[in-house]
């Protein structure tokens, strides 16, 4: 009878509410990413309409990243202080809004429309800002760590699901309707997401159907269900608990992060693997309409296909990096046979400078984009490294640095572009990141481990212990 009583919780745990938690990361960022991508969908006709040559274009493309840059730190401060459900729900409406807006610019006139633009796509960057932070907070609340890359992959890998699904309705409604319409469609379905994501959206220990057994499944796995409790009563600080609730504003836990050799490493390599994201999402369309003669309806169909293996090779890349550590493998070397067998994959987009036919070169671009998606585990690597008291905080200065790529990459690829007048070193560049982020992973990132914050006295220095050895 004592076997019958022990069979049960291991099956308990099996519960599938956290796996509904992460559908709805999943379709939030899949539209976080079609917002994105917009502009390099219905780039070719508005350049057509409004006069932009291909610096301006990348001007318009670094818009948004200049203000997601910007407005990480905020973020994940927001995120901190006010739980992920509230801030992302004004972060997803406030984008679409945005989003929507964008389809007007047009009725501007041809002097007006850039700057309106540069400014409504600063808008989106800025209320983007908190998403993947609070991505890789709700992972780390929901997710024990056996489970978390794999549920860091599958958000993570929403970005090529985006152009999977909406890259051919938004070539289909830009080739029917017009580019103003693709962002009105996208936009409203965005306001509509936001409410449905106030319903659906609790933290582990607040969700009505939460069971026990998961809960403790997710808990004593390592999930930090505990995260968002009391964060709605600040009247804690006055019972002793002050220096925790301001713990993510102190400038000396930015310090004691900004000076830690694994994040530094993490943070030049999740740069340089956004550098191959931002040019997927920005000139890739365009690279297939000018560099490569297609029309902007089939540019739009074919986009979708290396997309689908970045899809499937970022889950792949979760799974095996679980399964890794499911069979003994540390934590350090499960997050990095993937990480770089998957960048090294992704340095092939190269050979498409030494092939003529249209296949060819979706192919190859199809096996790099495969490469991207299995390496793409920084997410992962953020939640099991973030300093348990402030992972907004410093999910937020992750994805800060990662996202200077999309101010540089498009302008960089832009002026290529112009001074040679084609893609092919473009190419070299994207490529040249991913060996990059490779070497950033195997010489600078040591052991991969939860980062230990050492507590602050009131004036904002660590404590020394009394013999003089830092604490």
């Amino acid at each position: 009878m004592n076997n019958d009583k022990t069979a049960g919780p291991a099956i308990a745990p099996r519960g599938k509410l956290r796996y509904m938690i992460l559908f709805m990361l999943f379709a939030v960022t899949t539209f976080n990413y079609a917002d994105r991508a917009i502009l390099s969908i219905a780039g070719t006709a508005m350049k057509g309409e409004l006069g932009f040559d291909a610096v301006t274009m990348g001007f318009i493309f670094s818009a948004f990243s200049w203000a997601y840059v910007l407005g990480q730190l905020p973020g994940g401060w927001l995120l901190d202080r006010y739980g992920s459900k509230r801030v992302y729900a004004a972060s997803i409406f406030i984008w679409s809004l945005f989003t929507l807006l964008q389809g007007g610019v047009h009725f501007l006139g041809v002097l007006w429309a850039v700057p309106a633009l540069f400014m409504l796509r600063f808008m989106v960057g800025l209320a983007e800002a908190p998403s993947f932070p609070a991505n890789g907070r709700i992972v780390a609340a929901w997710f024990p760590t056996t489970e978390r890359g794999t549920a860091s992959a599958i958000f993570n890998s929403a970005q090529y699901f985006a152009t999977v699904l909406f890259a051919p309705l938004m070539a289909w409604i830009t080739h029917a309707y017009g580019w103003s319409e693709t962002f009105v469609v996208m936009g409203a379905a965005g306001l509509v997401l936001s409410m449905v994501w106030m319903q659906v959206m609790y933290s582990p220990k607040d969700h009505p159907r939460m069971t026990p057994a998961e809960l403790a499944h997710i808990r004593d796995g390592g999930g930090l269900v505990d995260m968002d409790q009391g964060l709605g009563q600040r009247q804690g600080r006055a019972a002793g608990k002050g220096p925790q609730v301001n713990r993510g504003v102190k400038l000396g836990y930015l310090k004691q992060l900004l000076s830690n050799r694994m994040l530094a490493g993490v943070y030049l390599g999740q740069y340089c693997i956004n550098t191959i994201t931002y040019f997927f999402l920005t000139w890739f369309p365009i690279y297939l309409v000018q560099e490569r003669g297609m029309s902007i309806l089939k540019a739009g169909i074919v986009a979708s296909l290396p997309a689908i293996c970045g899809f499937l090779g970022g889950v792949l890349g979760g799974l095996i990096s679980d399964r890794l550590i499911k069979r003994g493998f540390s934590l350090t070397w499960a997050r990095k046979i993937p990480i770089v067998a998957g960048l090294l994959l992704s340095t092939t987009m190269i050979l498409c400078n030494y092939v003529d036919t249209q296949w060819m070169v979706v192919g190859i671009m199809a096996l790099a984009f495969f490469g991207k998606g299995v390496g793409a585990l920084g997410w992962a690597v953020v939640a099991d490294t973030s300093p348990k008291e402030i992972i907004g905080l410093t999910g937020s200065l992750f994805n800060m640095f990662g996202n200077i790529a999309g101010i540089t990459a498009p302008i960089v690829i832009g002026y290529i572009i112009k001074q040679t007048g084609s893609f092919e070193w473009a190419l070299v560049y994207v490529g040249a990141n991913a060996l990059l982020a490779v070497i950033s992973y195997l010489v600078i990132v040591k052991d991969i481990k939860r980062v230990e914050l050492k507590p602050l006295d009131d004036a904002g220095q660590p404590y020394k212990k009394l013999s003089g050895v830092e604490s």
